[in-house]
């Protein structure tokens, strides 16, 4: 079985929180809020943890769904992530997932099957070792 590596380069300056990160060739800032020193000039890392996750789901189930050739429309993915302060307990992701387009129930299950198959839920979803040099 072959491993993909997904690398990403992240910069801060003496700017306060805002970050350039560079993957693939392409460039986003994230950012924090003004309210706790930020710019709010992009996604703070939790929105762009949900964003990974979420554009994951949607792209997976796309595949899936052209490949089976299913009436689906369109994907709309809500998700939110705790604020837990004490990070010793388990941490939530909620996933709400609308499926639009002419498509039977039994399709509509199959695609919320498919939606835990991407890369970033296997991801999150396994044990998880940073390891810092």
């Amino acid at each position: 079985m072959s491993t993909t590596q997904i690398t990403a380069i992240t910069e801060l300056d003496r700017s306060h929180y805002k970050t350039k990160i560079y993957a693939g060739g392409h460039f986003i800032y994230a950012d924090e809020p003004e309210s706790i020193g930020g710019s709010d000039e992009g996604m703070n890392p939790g929105a762009l943890l949900l964003a990974s996750l979420g554009s994951c789901t949607a792209i997976t189930i796309r595949m899936y769904a052209d490949r089976k050739g299913y009436a689906l429309d369109g994907i709309k993915i809500s998700l939110a992530i705790c604020d837990e302060k004490d990070m010793n307990k388990e941490t939530v992701i909620t996933r709400k997932i609308e499926l639009l387009g002419a498509i039977s129930s039994e399709e509509h299950e199959r695609l919320m099957q498919i939606a835990d198959k991407c890369p970033i839920h296997k991801i999150l979803t396994n044990p998880i070792k940073i390891e810092t040099t």
